[in-house]
């Protein structure tokens, strides 16, 4: 095979990828947004861990396309700045609760409905068994709530 047409092989490849991604690529809508999150995990789930796979070069294409959508979207931002916003433990744990759709009563990790106020209040703070607790219940790493 000539250059020439290796060339022209990898033009009507990437034509064609650009015609099928098109909607991933340039998110316009709620719905496409919930697609591309779940390409994008399906990916993951497939791509290998070598930073020459090439699923990881879409990937990276992917997550720019949803990094430029949910900034243009004002719940987002809002909910990504009240994330940002005090100590790393109240925001994940807000980032829980909103995530799961819980409420302060859902929460028995950390004790009763005044327990769970007083902590998102910043009155008293998560002990480690708390965190220790919720990153069981969650599934998550509990270096997270530092």
């Amino acid at each position: 095979m000539t250059n020439s047409s290796k060339l022209s092989e990898v033009r009507e490849v990437c034509h064609r990828f650009a015609d099928v991604a098109a909607p991933f690529c340039h998110i316009t809508d709620d719905k496409h947004h919930e697609m591309t999150l779940e390409l994008i995990e399906t990916l993951l789930e497939e791509a290998g861990d070598s930073p020459d796979d090439p699923l990881n070069a879409v990937i990276s294409i992917l997550s720019d396309a949803i990094e430029d959508y949910e900034s243009t979207q004002p719940e987002l931002v809002e909910f990504e700045q009240q994330a940002c916003e005090g100590p790393a433990d109240l925001s994940v744990l807000r980032l829980l609760l909103d995530q799961h759709r819980l409420g302060m009563a859902d929460l028995p990790e950390i004790g009763s409905k005044s327990m769970v106020s007083r902590v998102l209040s910043g009155e008293r703070s998560l002990s480690k068994k708390h965190i220790r607790a919720l990153s069981n219940r969650f599934g998550i790493d509990p270096a997270l709530f530092f």
